[in-house]
C-alpha cells in the first residue's frame, strides 16, 4: 500500500525519523495510518497491508489524556505481527491538523474527531430551514482545526428555494467555498471531488440525516455505507455511521466519515472564532480601544458598521454567543487543568513515598 497516496509526506517522514531516533529497536517500526477507531482497538494501514492494532503498554502508561490516543487519520509508528495480521502502535506522530470538540458530558475533555485532515466538508441539509447558528459553530470548530472548511448544502432536490438557501449560506461562510449538492442527481459531486485528490484527506461532518453516508457512496461509486430513510415530518435522520472511518476513494484521496453530531461544543476556539467571523475581526482592529467589547465604548468600529448596515446584526449576535462560550470554556478548562495537575502531583508523591518505603525495608 502506497502511504503517499494516503497523505504521507516529508512533514511526517521527518517527524518519524526524530521519533525513531529516541526509540530502542526502532528498526522494527514502520509508519502506518489509523483508518478506524473502534471499541477495543484500531485498524491501521501500512505498506505491508491492513492490520488490527493495539497500543503498547508503554504508550498506554504515558498517555495523559484521551486526546493523546490514536485518532482516525493519525500517522503512527507500528510493529507488525504478519503471522497474526496484527500490529502494536508504539507512537503517534505530531498532527498537522486536528479536528476536536469538547467531549459531551460534564467532564472538560477533548475528543479528537479526525487528524491530519486537509479539508473538512460541513454537510448541512437545505431541505429544511438553515440554522445559521449551527453553521457558524461548525465553521468555528473547523477553522480552529487548521483544515480548510467547505460548506455543502445537501439534498437540493428536496429544497424549495436553492438560491435563497445559497444566499443565506454565503452570509455565514465568509470566504469558504459553498457547494450545493444532490447525491441522487450527481449535481455538485465534481466540485466536491476537487478537494479529495490523490494524497489529500477530507473529513465530512454534520448533523444526523443530512446525507453524509449517501454522499460518500456517490463519491465512491457504490453502496459502501449503509443508509436509512429520514423522517418525513421533520427531515431528521438517525445515526447510520457509528465510528469514524477512513475510506479510500477509487479516483484518489481518502475521506473520513463521522457519526452525526447532536451537538458540537467548542474545544478552545479563539483563532477559529476570529477566522469564522473575519469581517468582525477586521472591524475590531479599527476600534479605538484594543479591549473594546463593542457595547458602549466610544470609537467602536463594530457598532459603527452595525448602524450603517455594513454589518448584519445577526452576525454580531452569533459572534457574541460563540465568544461567550469560548470564554466559559477557557475558565472551565483552567480549573480542570489545575485539578488534573494536582491529581498527578499527588500520584507522583505517593509513588515516591512507596519507593522510599520499599528501599527502607531493603536496607
Amino acid at each position: 500500500m502506497d502511504l503517499r497516496s494516503l497523505g504521507w509526506d516529508d512533514f511526517f517522514a521527518e517527524h518519524a525519523k526524530n521519533v525513531k531516533a529516541g526509540v530502542q529497536s526502532s528498526d522494527s517500526l514502520e509508519p502506518a495510518r489509523v483508518a478506524l477507531v473502534f471499541r477495543g482497538g484500531y485498524e491501521v494501514w501500512c505498506k505491508s497491508g491492513e492490520y488490527l492494532a493495539q497500543v503498547s503498554g508503554r504508550f498506554r502508561h504515558l498517555a495523559v489524556n484521551k486526546a493523546d490516543n490514536p485518532a482516525t487519520g493519525d500517522f503512527v509508528l507500528v510493529e507488525t505481527l504478519p503471522d497474526e495480521q496484527k500490529a502494536i502502535i508504539h507512537s503517534v506522530l505530531p498532527r498537522r491538523t486536528k479536528l476536536s470538540r469538547t467531549q459531551t458530558g460534564r467532564a472538560v475533555e477533548e475528543q479528537v474527531l479526525a487528524a491530519n485532515v486537509d479539508t473538512v466538508l460541513i454537510a448541512i441539509s437545505c431541505a429544511v430551514a438553515l440554522r445559521t447558528r449551527t453553521i457558524e459553530r461548525y465553521f468555528t470548530v473547523v477553522r480552529e482545526s487548521g483544515a480548510q472548511p467547505v460548506l455543502l448544502l445537501t439534498k437540493t432536490d428536496l429544497c424549495e428555494n436553492v438560491p435563497t438557501a445559497l444566499q443565506i449560506a454565503y452570509k455565514v461562510s465568509a470566504d469558504a467555498p459553498v457547494i450545493p449538492v444532490c447525491s441522487i442527481t450527481g449535481n455538485g459531486l465534481p466540485e466536491v471531488r476537487q478537494f479529495i485528490s490523490r494524497g489529500k484527506t477530507a473529513a465530512i461532518v454534520g448533523p444526523s440525516g443530512v446525507g453524509k453516508s449517501t454522499l460518500i457512496n456517490s463519491l465512491y461509486g457504490d453502496e459502501l455505507l449503509p443508509t436509512i430513510e429520514i423522517r418525513a415530518d421533520d427531515q431528521k435522520g438517525r445515526h447510520t455511521t457509528t465510528e469514524r472511518e477512513m475510506i479510500r476513494l477509487p479516483k484518489g484521496g481518502v475521506i473520513i466519515d463521522t457519526p452525526g453530531l447532536r451537538e458540537i461544543q467548542l474545544w478552545e476556539g479563539d483563532e477559529g472564532l476570529a477566522d469564522a467571523f473575519p469581517e468582525i475581526s477586521e472591524l475590531a482592529a479599527r476600534c479605538k480601544f484594543t479591549d473594546c467589547q463593542h457595547e458602549t465604548e466610544p470609537g467602536c468600529a463594530v457598532r459603527a458598521a452595525l448602524s450603517t448596515g455594513n454589518l448584519a446584526e445577526e452576525r454580531l449576535l452569533g459572534f457574541r454567543k460563540l465568544q461567550r462560550e469560548v470564554e466559559q470554556f477557557a475558565s472551565r478548562h483552567d480549573v480542570h487543568k489545575q485539578a488534573e495537575q494536582k491529581r498527578r502531583s499527588k500520584q507522583l508523591t505517593r509513588g515516591l513515598r512507596d519507593r522510599l518505603r520499599e528501599k527502607g525495608r531493603e536496607d
